[in-house]
């Protein structure tokens, strides 16, 4: 019972993390990453889900894409 209870927890912690970086996803980086992004606030929620379960990814290719924001080939 230990190790369920363990594992519900953990998954939980890793939901919490998705949702702080969707936030701050949503808020602030949308609009750096994708221009075309900018001021369509109405599909904002549906990515949610998504961003909450993949926010290791999401915040790799955040970081890539701000890092070589100016270099585009």
């Amino acid at each position: 019972m230990q190790t369920a209870e363990f594992l519900i927890e953990l998954g939980r912690y890793y939901l919490y993390a998705g949702g702080i970086v969707a936030a701050l996803f949503l808020v602030i980086g949308i609009d750096r990453i994708e221009p075309s992004a900018n001021g369509s606030y109405a599909f904002r929620p549906l990515l949610i889900p998504g961003i909450c379960l993949i926010w290791p990814l999401v915040l790799y290719r955040w970081a890539v894409l701000e890092r070589t924001k100016g270099h585009k080939p």
